[in-house]
């Protein structure tokens, strides 16, 4: 199969598509740049840029695009 302008056009579409979630701790709607790389299904731990308190962060990439939600990091107290 033939790569395309149309091909990268797609590919930077995917790689430069941003997600949101809520933070458990203060209500604010945080977005963070997604990276497809990475897997279809990841988790990881990030702090939140507003009040500080970490979340888990998950994300799947599905059929109609990523899925993004976050719930409080257990271990920090």
């Amino acid at each position: 199969m033939p790569i395309t302008s149309d091909s990268f056009q797609s590919m930077d579409n995917i790689m430069e598509q941003d997600g949101e979630y809520i933070c458990d701790n203060c209500g604010e709607e945080i977005v963070i740049p997604l990276d497809p790389a990475a897997g279809s299904s990841q988790s990881y731990v990030e702090d939140c840029p507003v009040c500080c308190h970490p979340s888990v962060i998950h994300v799947d990439w599905e059929e109609d695009g990523p899925r993004v939600w976050a719930e409080p990091e257990q271990d920090r107290y």
